[in-house]
């Protein structure tokens, strides 16, 4: 796990401590799959992305609280 996404997981682990508590906590290996799949979605912009994109982007963003 490179630094850059090594805060992301700690930022997320901070607010999953207010925001989170109703889904499991994700593994560091979890975390890193899903924020690289979120990364991918993200560069394709909304205009790229088609519908079912669209709506993994968003189930993505609220498993890592991002939303």
């Amino acid at each position: 796990m490179d630094r850059t996404v090594h805060k992301r997981y700690l930022d997320y682990r901070e607010r999953y401590v207010y925001f989170g508590r109703q889904m499991p906590l994700l593994t560091a290996v979890d975390f890193t799959r899903l924020s690289a799949e979120l990364t991918v979605l993200e560069a394709k912009g909304e205009e790229e992305r088609d519908d079912e994109e669209e709506e993994r982007f968003a189930a993505l963003l609220h498993v890592l609280l991002r939303d």
